[in-house]
């Protein structure tokens, strides 16, 4: 029963690049407004590539919160699955350059991929700052609907933590 598999929320990126870490800072924000049920992990997954792998193969539904590095407008949203984002991902080229949709494909290799969906936010602005500007958290509120959707679509309806 889809109600009973374990949900991943990963929030990704680096917090000392000013927007890369939207991700992480969402996670932090979002898992104290909700009351979730024990099957669904909330976790700060950062930078650490490779060392992600047995948190992706541990879950059945994975959500990935990140952002999105495309010519499109700062503070655009997007959702996709990790099969739609597959086909345009380019092969690494040394384990230093290890993004974590390759830590997806490994466990594909392994037979052990979760469903995977992410939710991104285009940034405004990359570089060395521990802030992210102002735009990227008025996107909190739109990807926070986004996830509750996503949650609701495997069976979980959390109330708020302040109910």
């Amino acid at each position: 029963m889809q109600a009973d598999k374990r949900i991943t929320i990963l929030g990704l990126g680096n917090v000392l690049l000013g927007d890369e870490g939207f991700g992480v800072h969402f996670v932090e924000w979002f898992r104290p407004r909700w009351r979730l049920p024990a099957k669904v992990s909330v976790l700060d997954g950062g930078v650490l590539g490779y060392r992600l792998l047995d948190t992706v193969t541990d879950c059945e539904h994975l959500i990935a919160i990140d952002v999105l590095k495309v010519a499109d407008a700062p503070g655009s949203v997007y959702r996709f699955t990790f099969a739609e984002l597959q086909a345009r991902l380019p092969d690494p080229t040394s384990a230093h350059e290890v993004e974590f949709p390759h830590v997806l494909m490994m466990a594909e290799l392994m037979d052990q991929a979760p469903e995977t969906v992410f939710l991104c936010v285009v940034p405004e602005l990359l570089g060395e700052s521990t802030a992210m500007q102002p735009l990227m958290a008025t996107r909190f509120a739109l990807v926070e609907e986004l996830l509750l959707k996503e949650l609701a679509r495997l069976g979980v309806r959390p109330p708020r933590a302040d109910a």
